[in-house]
């Protein structure tokens, strides 16, 4: 499995630290489009990612076209309220890119048009704007791993004073 998490121009860095954890406990590639909200070396992200940074995989990349060019466009899927497929509605490519939009905004609206069969949304109650975008990186990513029976995750721990 090859998940990779896209945030294209994330402005929160608590966020941000907070995918960089997921990334790092389910081995996703977190790709980062600028211009990012918040330098890498701020004290907040660091904070939120914990000592999980090292264990990240992180790219990051000047502007879309950059990232295209250097992964192309198969397998991306784009997560949006405005979205016609739900996120466990549809089978994932071993080799999948899912793409977040920026907190106050999220992804723009020519982009979702140019892909609009692959634009998948969080289902909501009617007249709820959105869900944290940390929250919504993690439902997916664990979605598609679901789907893919989990591979190379642990799926069981073990107490290590107590018998069970």
């Amino acid at each position: 499995m090859n998940l990779n998490v896209v945030l294209l121009e994330p402005e929160i860095p608590q966020n941000t630290g907070n995918i960089v954890r997921t990334c790092a406990a389910t081995g996703a590639h977190l790709h980062l489009i600028e211009p990012l909200g918040f330098s890498l070396k701020d004290k907040y992200l660091k904070r939120a990612g914990l000592d999980y940074w090292p264990m990240a995989e992180i790219s990051v990349y000047p502007n879309i076209e950059d990232f295209y060019a250097k992964n192309g466009s198969d397998g991306c899927y784009y997560v949006t309220t405005k979205g016609l497929n739900t996120y466990s509605n549809m089978e994932y490519p071993d080799r999948c890119f899912i793409f977040f939009g920026k907190e106050t905004k999220g992804l723009p609206e020519e982009l979702l048009a140019a892909h609009r069969d692959t634009c998948i949304r969080i289902p909501m109650l009617p007249g709820t704007r959105s869900l944290n975008l940390s929250n919504s990186v993690a439902i997916v990513v664990y979605d598609v791993l679901c789907q893919k029976g989990f591979p190379n995750l642990q799926l069981q721990g073990a107490l290590t004073r107590y018998a069970w």
